[in-house]
């Protein structure tokens, strides 16, 4: 058996940048990282489109909101003290017809009460910075960035074993414990004891929470967000990042043109419902997960609220020609031929009981953990924050000195 001070359950970004924190806020701290894949951010960090978010979407006051607007500049920081390549090259919001100009509007004032510095742009002002790009006006985000998160995250892994922490890979979590002294994980064929535990089990975490004890109002279900990537005759296709306006009803941001820290571009993604919680495929069905999900009553309330979209965006994963329309109505150049495959990621989506999204962090506890339950976009984005907002109620519950 091994003992530490504390466990961290999950080795992408936000459960790095955590255990970075607590090393180096308690450097005589011992920490294991423990995570099922043979490598760090292989799920949603390592799967997203590597976009730094300005803020611009989230709920004043809300955790997304504080957190990714300090992302921002902590991500940036971080990436120059380690030499990782970024670029703010700033993001267009475009609006393509008429029922798109009063979101937009509202889009503004909620950015201004973010405290962020948008600037609107006419059909001529948005063709001059994009002639590529068709639209009826934009918002411009020039705080937005990208950058490899994958090797973010790998690169804090490195700061924690650097400050003295093991990280374990390969070991799946099959039974926690709690008792008055401690916390028992059992993860492949280890048994590791910590005096605290704080799980980051991203797509994981509402079952991880469950093994702890912990009663859920929520689920965690799975959408699948499928990329193309552009061929090398439209890397230069676009100067910044464009978005559509989106719906303010849904989490999902739209299918948009994204400059890679690579040097190409990929369109997407869209937001198909998956059969397996890590289901990147769309054949991949896992039946447990999906007897779990078509059983949740909170999903089948969604279901049925959203019916025609859900079918909308499994018709559009279906037929390449659907999900091109969707790119034309901003980038009518663009054809079939120009998609060529890319990897697709997992949104880990909470779905309350009630069937509505939560659209905000969600982080629950017990006497002697931690659980970070709802953290999709702008997550990697917000990590840091994250990570600093964990270790200061970590220091709080569990009377850190």
């Amino acid at each position: 058996m091994s003992n530490y001070d504390v466990a961290i359950i999950g080795g992408g970004i936000v459960g790095v940048a955590t255990a970075m924190r607590i090393s180096e806020r308690y450097p005589g701290r011992s920490i294991a990282i423990v995570e099922k894949e043979d490598r760090l951010a292989q799920h949603q960090t390592g799967r997203n489109s590597g976009v730094i978010h300005a803020g611009v979407y989230y709920k004043p006051g809300t955790m997304k909101s504080l957190f990714c607007r300090a992302g921002v500049d902590a991500t940036m920081q971080f990436c120059d003290k380690h030499a990782i390549p970024y670029d703010q090259c700033g993001k267009m919001i475009v609006a393509t017809e008429p029922d798109d100009l009063p979101r937009m509007a509202a889009l503004y004032e909620r950015s201004k009460e973010n405290g962020l510095n948008l600037e609107r742009l006419d059909a001529k002002e948005l063709k001059r910075r994009e002639p590529r790009i068709t639209g009826l006006g934009a918002l411009f985000s020039p705080t937005t960035g990208i950058v490899d998160f994958g090797l973010v995250a790998r690169t804090m892994g490195k700061e924690v074993e650097c400050h003295g922490g093991d990280i374990f890979k390969g070991l799946e979590v099959k039974a926690i414990g709690e008792d008055a002294s401690g916390i028992t994980v059992e993860a492949g064929d280890r048994t590791i004891r910590a005096r605290h535990l704080i799980v980051c089990a991203g797509m994981m975490a509402d079952r991880l929470a469950r093994m702890c004890h912990l009663d859920l109002d929520f689920q965690l279900v799975p959408f699948r967000g499928e990329y193309f990537r552009l061929g090398p005759d439209k890397n230069d296709i676009v100067n910044h990042l464009i978005y559509p306006v989106p719906d303010p009803a849904l989490p999902f941001l739209g299918v948009h043109l994204t400059r890679m820290i690579g040097g190409y571009v990929t369109v997407g993604p869209n937001a198909v419902l998956a059969f397996a919680r890590e289901g990147y495929r769309f054949g991949d069905v896992n039946l447990k997960d999906l007897i779990e999900i078509v059983g949740y009553t909170g999903f089948r309330k969604l279901a049925r609220n959203h019916l025609k979209l859900g079918m909308q965006e499994m018709a559009n994963s279906l037929s390449k020609k659907r999900y091109l329309a969707l790119c034309q109505k901003y980038c009518p150049e663009l054809t079939v031929d120009d998609f060529h495959p890319y990897r697709p990621g997992i949104r880990a989506q909470a779905v309350m009981k009630d069937g509505s999204i939560e659209h905000d962090f969600i982080i629950r506890t017990t006497a002697r953990t931690i659980h970070v339950c709802n953290a999709p976009s702008p997550a990697a984005t917000s990590a840091l924050p994250i990570a600093n907002h964990v270790v200061d109620q970590a220091e709080k519950q569990f009377h850190w000195k």
